[in-house]
């Protein structure tokens, strides 16, 4: 599989398949919003834009950056949505990075959103692609961000094969550079709003659910659904 990694602002053409990933904290969300029964998560590429789609669709729950701010339901926290009951619901998402690398990869034939916690369930859908050119967007710090890069590496070698029994060993040093990342320096410093005590160990935890995260274009709006993987499940190793 030919591999390539790129920040957002270096997609200078539509790539094939692209896999799009922010760590910390977008698609971690995006993840623990399906494990709670959101039935879709659509992206919007303004706060407005998901303001106006909460004012359309009062039952929708809005997800945003930073800190609380009227209209929206939920800040962009893994630790604070694992509580919540999102069953049958649909969710609106605007972040700073994650959102927007998607949405800028929005052509691509397959886009897919990850984050350790998928990690797995996605390098199995891009084996069925193994042909095909990836294209990994890291999104954050402009493309520098280190838990992206190393969480966009490791798909990448578990894609390329190997048995689940392996993965723990070969995840730890990706893990432990998302876990030095300067990101999570700033969660855990508090240098980032809307932040739980548990969001960089809950952004860690690799391959904590067996689906991936598939994006389409739905009604002219990019949308998010999961796509269940059972060989994804990993042995406790």
């Amino acid at each position: 599989m030919d591999t390539r990694y790129v920040g957002i602002a270096e997609l200078t053409q539509v790539p094939s398949v692209a896999v799009v990933i922010d760590v910390m904290r977008a698609f971690t969300v995006t993840a623990w919003a399906f494990a709670r029964g959101a039935e879709r998560i659509v992206l919007a590429e303004s706060l407005d834009e998901a303001l106006a789609l909460k004012a359309r669709h009062p039952d929708w729950v809005a997800i945003k950056d930073g800190p609380p701010a009227p209209g929206f339901d939920m800040v962009n926290s893994p630790g604070m949505l694992r509580s919540m009951d999102l069953s049958g619901r649909k969710v609106v998402q605007k972040t700073t990075a994650g959102t927007v690398g998607a949405l800028a990869v929005k052509d691509a034939s397959l886009v897919l959103c990850a984050g350790f916690v998928v990690a797995e369930a996605t390098a199995l859908l891009l084996r069925s692609r193994a042909r095909e050119a990836v294209t990994f967007v890291v999104t954050g710090e402009d493309g520098r961000a280190e838990e992206d890069l190393a969480c966009a590496q490791y798909i990448a070698l578990r894609a390329a094969g190997g048995a689940p029994a392996g993965a723990a060993e070969q995840a730890a040093p990706f893990l432990h550079r998302a876990a030095t990342s300067r990101a999570a320096e700033e969660l855990v410093t508090g240098v980032r709003a809307g932040v739980h005590p548990d969001d960089v160990a809950l952004c860690l935890e690799r391959d904590r659910f067996p689906f991936a995260i598939v994006a389409s274009r739905d009604a002219g709006v990019m949308t998010l659904r999961a796509c269940e993987v059972p060989a994804a499940a990993t042995e406790d190793d």
